[in-house]
């Protein structure tokens, strides 16, 4: 059966993503229409690639996911330089290497640009600081005097996994130029992509949400400045999704409340990663025993 699909951001978290993903694989679901954010982007991209939910844990089993953390090389001590290559380069990391190993997954199934993708089958989010608006790739990149299907794919993964402070932002180079990162902090679920009163529903909508329902959420107990810092991120990234979400919505999202995880954490064991895909195929399988379509 054909449905759109919408995944979540939630860095590390999206091992469970893959998991929710191979349950759906096993009653034969197939994606026409995807949009994703941050780790959602990944699996988006894997997809529409062709990419089955088993293959991409082989990926993730051969690889070292920390090898991904790609600092700049500097002579001064290693503290100071952290905090000086934070400060101006706005990120403790690259993500170049990110974007390379999502382009040569890509490439590999004979994709580079959205050019080799059919038309409006991925959709990826990132946030334009410069600018202070959401970003939809690849149909707002015009705007930006850019040719959607000249622009790579994986640029896009890459531009919308950018975590504040943690890879650094990717540079348009528009005039002025703009900074793009993680679309997480605008739309962490863009469910709202393919929410059209206007138009009557091609195919059924099935989201798949890294955190639980809203009613569900544990309250913030925000007692110093790094909790506030911390409950100021949840709350732009969760806010603009929030509003899309009633109770009609609630009935095609696969939950997945991961809290023992960071987003960031990327010395994960291999045999939490497994854990992740586990949680995630198990809750997936749970919700589409009772999923009325």
């Amino acid at each position: 059966m054909y449905i759109d699909g919408v995944f979540s951001g939630g860095g590390l978290k999206g091992f469970a993503l893959i998991g929710a993903l191979q349950a759906l694989e096993e009653r034969d679901f197939i994606f026409r229409r995807l949009a994703g954010t941050s780790a959602g982007s990944i699996v988006c991209a894997l997809i529409v690639a062709g990419y089955t939910s088993d293959e991409m844990m082989e990926m993730m089993d051969e690889m070292n996911v920390k090898s991904l953390l790609d600092q700049r090389v500097s002579f001064l001590p290693s503290a100071l330089t952290k905090w000086l290559l934070l400060y101006w380069n706005l990120g403790l990391y690259k993500g170049e290497k990110l974007e390379k190993w999502i382009a040569s997954k890509l490439k590999a199934r004979g994709i580079v640009t959205f050019g080799d993708l059919p038309a409006e089958s991925l959709r990826i989010i990132a946030s334009d600081l410069t600018n202070s608006q959401l970003v939809i790739l690849p149909d707002d990149l015009p705007r930006y005097g850019i040719d959607p299907k000249k622009f790579p794919v994986a640029k896009a993964v890459r531009m919308s996994c950018s975590i504040p402070y943690f890879f650094e932002p990717v540079r348009l180079r528009t005039n002025p130029v703009s900074l793009i990162v993680d679309g997480g902090v605008l739309s962490n679920f863009p469910i709202f992509l393919f929410d059209d009163d206007q138009k009557r529903k091609q195919r059924p909508v099935l989201g798949i949400k890294l955190s639980p329902r809203e009613k569900e959420e544990d309250k913030k107990n925000i007692k110093n400045a790094i909790a506030m810092f911390s409950a100021l991120f949840d709350t732009m990234k969760d806010a603009h999704d929030a509003r899309h979400i009633s109770k009609r919505h609630e009935r095609n999202i696969i939950f997945l409340p991961v809290s023992e995880v960071f987003a960031t954490e990327f010395s994960l064991p291999d045999e939490q990663k497994h854990q992740l895909f586990h949680y995630g195929k198990n809750k997936a399988e749970l919700f589409l025993k009772r999923w009325c379509y």
